[in-house]
């Protein structure tokens, strides 16, 4: 290991085995992983708090909850307080008797045992279940070039993207050790050249692009790659919180359609703002978007229903977890839509997910009322852990999560369609 990579007197110590086996095996692996993409050293942690993916219980996961055992025996918890993503299930959820069987006795059920190590290990509290870490009601927010330990993409994306941090899309569980040793592997994205842009994206669409369209379009041209995107800044402004809810759905869907962990935008993210077209590397290719492009995209998206004509029996949004801006803003849009309709509450069943402590804040405003008189569900789940019952799977369920519509069956339509649909039962 002193071969490959150089270690400090501390980092060596641990993997050494002076701070316990466990400790020692952590840190092997956190020095394998880094070995593997090149690195030469460690770098400590320096965000207040750490993000962790695996939230939920499933039984296939022995091996996890053996090593948390293990942790928490010798008094090894995260030197970080942590968020993790969403829990799985809710009963407020729409859900049959024999979706809600499966969940219960085939899927989750280590969720109760599984939160009991969490909260031993240092979780940050119970409202601390959400894929969207950094809005300001949950507080784990880093600041500009804090080093991470983190892992869910969109979190990932969006702490490099929007907040100028700085981690690596790591794999659930190295998430976990690089808090506990303190220490994460310097390559790629922690690295000033590995934030620099390979490719030149120019947004030159004739309206505001939607921004999970916009992010699947880029995300399946760059893959991996970092892009900076000139002529969004003119839809954009500022980077206030409409600004950010938007890049918050874009960058998920960069992250889950195509591999980006992070992105420039000229004139509104941080780096951008302050090192402009100095981040872009030479070389770098162009990938022009227009209207055209953005349809061409659309039309790609493969409908997997096994009745592609069925009407829809559940609308899932909120993936990534929706912010109070949003909660805010679709509260009013789907009252509109239903007065234009002549209809009292959404024909489909609804639910829209956010933070728990985001709904506490949006529930606390005359909001929170008015949204329950559409007849929509607010939730904490993760959308997409409720998908992946075999059940729900074969259900017609609509969404404008590009991540969704990645990872399950449900199927893409734009914000806009899907108000007509919840509110109109137009298709």
């Amino acid at each position: 290991m002193r071969e490959t990579m150089k270690l400090t007197q501390e980092q060596q110590a641990i993997l050494d085995g002076e701070k316990g086996e466990t400790l020692a095996k952590v840190m092997e692996t956190l020095v394998r992983y880094g070995q593997l993409f090149g690195a030469q050293s460690m770098v400590p942690v320096t965000s207040q708090y750490n993000h962790l993916v695996t939230s939920f219980g499933l039984k296939a996961l022995g091996p996890v909850y053996e090593l948390m055992d293990k942790l928490i025996a010798e008094g090894a918890a995260s030197q970080q307080k942590f968020s993790a993503d969403p829990r799985p299930v809710d009963k407020n959820v729409p859900s049959s008797f024999l979706q809600n069987f499966v969940f219960q006795n085939f899927m989750y059920t280590r969720q109760d045992f599984y939160e009991e190590q969490l909260n031993k290990l240092g979780l940050m509290d119970q409202d601390a279940f959400t894929c969207a870490c950094y809005l300001d009601q949950v507080g784990n927010t880093p600041r500009e070039g804090d080093i991470l330990s983190w892992s869910e993409s969109s979190a990932v994306v969006y702490a490099n993207s929007v907040l100028g941090a700085r981690c690596n899309r790591n794999s659930g569980i190295i998430d976990l050790m690089g808090s506990v040793v303190g220490y994460v592997p310097y390559f790629g994205l922690l690295t000033d050249e590995g934030r620099r842009a390979t490719w030149i994206v120019e947004v030159k669409t004739t309206k505001k692009p939607e921004a999970q369209l916009l992010g699947s379009a880029i995300g399946m041209k760059v893959m991996e790659d970092v892009p900076y995107i000139v002529g969004l800044d003119q839809w954009l402004g500022t980077l206030d919180d409409a600004a950010k809810t938007y890049l918050k759905d874009f960058g998920a869907a960069t992250a889950s359609n195509g591999a980006v962990g992070l992105y420039h935008v000229e004139g509104i993210t941080p780096e951008a703002a302050r090192l402009g077209r100095d981040l872009i590397a030479d070389g770098a290719r162009t990938y022009v978007i227009d209207d055209g492009e953005l349809q061409r995209v659309y039309d790609s998206y493969p409908v997997v229903w096994k009745n592609k004509n069925a009407k829809p029996k559940l609308c899932f949004m909120g993936c990534p977890h929706m912010s109070l801006e949003q909660l805010t803003t679709w509260t009013e849009r789907v009252e509109q839509g239903l007065r234009e309709a002549g209809n009292k509450k959404v024909v489909i069943p609804t639910v829209f997910t956010a933070a728990p402590a985001v709904i506490k804040e949006f529930e606390a405003t005359p909001y929170g009322e008015r949204l329950k008189r559409t007849g929509v569900v607010l939730s904490y789940i993760c959308p997409l852990m409720y998908m992946n019952n075999p059940l729900s799977g074969k259900m017609p369920v609509i969404t404008s999560s590009n991540k969704l519509r990645t990872y399950t069956t449900a199927r893409y339509y734009t914000d806009g369609e899907i108000l007509d649909q919840i509110t109109k039962g137009g298709n």
